[in-house]
């Protein structure tokens, strides 16, 4: 019985080691971006400037890291996956996400959860197998750590973020501006560091810039997080505007727009449930652009299957936010039918007033 105890006693402490140590080396490893930070802007090709009164298309997408797409559940969601089943897997959903843009051919194209180098999706750098050539990008991390140990077996490395780009349009600068993270330790050490991704597109003849916002904002808090990023998000982009500046905040707010309960109730609260975007956000004369008709997001409880009209949960939590001197045109949430992410694209038609 003493040699039994003494066996279980070693195993304990080497376990206490072990945990100490990797909390220990996440620690000393942690993400720690600066409040503001250069993004580089990487050019290929003839760009053009903006000029007042231009209209344009911007496509918004959160593309599930190339690993949530139909076959797909997650662990966070009430399913057990973190990652597709292979690497073939995961190049076809990107494969197919690619092949969208392409046939919108928007103007500007925001994406959230974007790869650059996980175990995830197998090192795959997803950038430019999405960008399909285009004249100028932009990218900011949200997400970086050296290995993430949930769930069983875990994430591993991952290193993921927000993705601008655009054909023909000129991006003079970017910036990456950190948001509050609502983790402490250490649960922050192995979590995302969330951010707003800005660039900024010249107007021809003008002082005045588009401010183009990329975001994707907090999921998995107890809402704390989420406003105050969203307070963070509405106090920039009011500033701007205030400079005399044309603003665009687009991405997944995971927060449901105003109205859209009414038409996807959530019946499974006891899963993941988003934060309720307060429809008095804006000062007056702002717009949030937003479609009701078709769901931007699942729920990852399970593989997508829409005839399960029981398990399967929709939300609108996707959207943009544009200043009262852009005119909206059209807004559509394009049914790609969950093939390639959990979220469907948003497209808008915009004009510069």
């Amino acid at each position: 019985m003493k040699k039994i105890l003494k066996i279980l006693l070693i195993l304990v402490l080497v376990l206490v080691v072990a945990v100490a140590a990797l909390l220990g080396w996440l620690t000393a490893t942690e993400y720690r971006p600066e409040a503001v930070e250069a993004a580089a802007v990487a050019l290929a090709g003839d760009v053009d400037s903006l000029k007042g009164g231009d209209r344009l298309s911007i496509l918004s997408w959160n593309v599930g890291y190339g690993g949530l797409g139909k076959e797909s559940d997650f662990f966070m969601d009430g399913g057990t996956m973190s990652k597709p089943k292979d690497k073939q897997t995961a190049l076809g959903y990107l494969d197919g996400i690619a092949r969208t843009i392409e046939a919108v051919d928007p103007d500007l194209v925001i994406l959230q959860e974007v790869d650059a180098d996980s175990s995830r999706t197998y090192s795959i750098d997803e950038r430019p197998l999405l960008s399909g050539g285009m004249s100028a990008e932009t990218y900011a991390l949200n997400y970086s750590c050296p290995f993430v140990p949930v769930p069983v077996p875990p994430i591993g490395k991952v290193h993921s973020g927000l993705f601008t780009m655009t054909d023909d349009l000129r991006i003079d600068r970017a910036e990456r501006i950190s948001l509050p993270c609502p983790f402490s330790w250490p649960l922050r050490i192995a979590n995302l560091k969330r951010c707003l991704l800005v660039s900024y597109l010249p107007i021809e003849g003008s002082d005045k810039q588009l401010v183009l916002v990329n975001l994707h904002l907090e999921a998995y808090d107890d809402g704390a997080g989420k406003i105050a990023q969203t307070n963070q998000l509405r106090e920039f982009i009011t500033a701007e505007y205030e400079k005399g500046n044309y603003v665009i905040a687009g991405g997944d707010f995971n927060q449901v727009f105003p109205g859209s309960l009414d038409v996807y109730a959530n019946t499974h609260p006891e899963l993941w449930e988003p934060g309720v975007l307060d429809e008095n956000l804006l000062p007056e004369g702002w717009t949030l652009a937003y479609d009701l008709s078709t769901p931007t997001c699942r729920l990852l409880n399970q593989p997508y299957d829409p005839s399960d009209t029981v398990n399967t949960q929709y939300y609108v939590i996707d959207g943009l936010i544009l200043s009262p001197n852009v005119e909206l045109n059209a807004v559509e949430t394009l049914d790609a039918g969950f093939a390639y992410s959990d979220h469907n694209p948003v497209r808008v038609d915009v004009t510069l007033n």
